[in-house]
């Protein structure tokens, strides 16, 4: 009886030893993992459509998560478990790459994929609006200059539009954006509510003197209501306009490019925002996109190498590739080549000078 326990023991053992084996087989991941900005994201997407189906890697999975969040995931370490390529609508912060570095993630290679521009948008029902960066700021910030005048700040005291501009139409406030995970929000605030700042002279000066200050002024945003943070899903933020056309939407002007049948974008500083106009730097609210790749990974995950190769590409990202038609604005000839050439080559950066 013993012994018939003693080989019903070993062959069980044996059994369960070999079932595992498939199991530490599959533990090598066998496909692209993708994280970051939202509005990097469908730019990604078709990439990854078109690699899967024209070679014969998987399709890369990718994630929404935003600019930060993607950051965060990506710095996590190096491993499977990890994602091999972050997007990013913004470039990596000092913090980021000391992160990564602490983590081990201590070849990072960058990629930009070319520009885009920031819209301030609402349904085609509505009228469209001629905004200034000033206006913008007046109406976004948590604080503004009193309206009695003086160097002094006030909660935000503005509820309509006229009130900001007699200029502009009597509806109320209401602005859908993104959050503070997002590279689209530290665009936005970069390049309209820091220059909306500075169109008041002592505001201004605060930068030299007081950045600190500067910043606080400048970059937080209302919380009573009339700034709405609405997620890293920027066709959502399409999906209320149509619904609700008295509101206001910030995003990617790709998302304003692919549904120009809904919405319009706002004129910003008498601009329209037009694939020509971001093209050319007429348009103001313009930024580079970027994705960034843990070299660690190249030769580990299956397809890397080559998924950067084809996202640098002519096909995908020249004047005539298929990312333009998604509204990508192309880097002019000799960057993309640069940038083309950098990416193949898989040169990291140096995350000890980044700032």
């Amino acid at each position: 009886m013993l012994k018939m326990v003693s080989m019903y023991t070993v062959s069980t053992l044996l059994l369960f030893a070999l079932s595992t084996v498939p199991v530490q087989a599959d533990a090598a991941r066998d496909y692209i993992s993708i994280v970051g900005s939202s509005t990097v994201y469908p730019f990604a997407t078709v990439v990854a459509e078109q690699f899967g189906k024209t070679t014969s890697f998987k399709t890369p999975k990718i994630e929404s998560t935003g600019t930060g969040g993607g950051f965060k995931l990506f710095c996590g370490g190096v491993g499977v478990e990890y994602p091999d390529i972050t997007d990013a609508s913004r470039p990596i912060k000092k913090s980021e790459g000391d992160m990564c570095a602490q983590n081990g993630v201590k070849e990072i290679v960058e990629v930009k994929i070319g520009y885009d521009g920031i819209v301030v948008a609402n349904a085609k029902k509505a009228p469209q609006l001629q905004l200034s960066r000033k206006d913008l700021f007046l109406a976004l910030a948590k604080q503004v200059p009193d309206p009695a005048g003086g160097e002094k700040l006030v909660a935000n005291p503005y509820k309509i539009w006229k009130d900001v501009n007699p200029a502009l139409p009597a509806t109320k406030i209401e602005v859908l954006g993104p959050p503070p995970t997002s590279g689209t929000r530290d665009a936005f605030v970069e390049l309209v509510m820091e220059h909306g700042a500075e169109s008041y002279p002592w505001i201004k000066a605060l930068k030299k003197s007081d950045e600190k200050q500067f910043k606080i002024i400048s970059q937080a945003l209302r919380e009573d209501g009339a700034y709405i943070e609405a997620g890293e899903n920027d066709n959502l933020i399409v999906q209320k306009l149509e619904a609700n056309p008295s509101a206001m939407g910030i995003f990617g002007f790709s998302y304003l490019d692919q549904n120009g049948e809904k919405i319009q974008g706002a004129k910003v500083d008498g601009v329209v925002p037009t694939f020509e106009a971001i093209a050319n730097g007429t348009y103001p609210v313009s930024r580079p996109l970027f994705f960034y790749v843990k070299k660690a990974h190249v030769g580990k995950i299956p397809g890397l190498a080559e998924y950067v190769k084809a996202f640098a590409s002519d096909k995908a990202w020249g004047p005539e590739g298929y990312l333009a038609d998604k509204g990508l604005i192309p880097m002019p000839d000799a960057e993309r080549q640069k940038m083309a050439e950098a990416a193949v080559q898989m040169k990291p950066i140096a995350i000890g000078q980044l700032k």
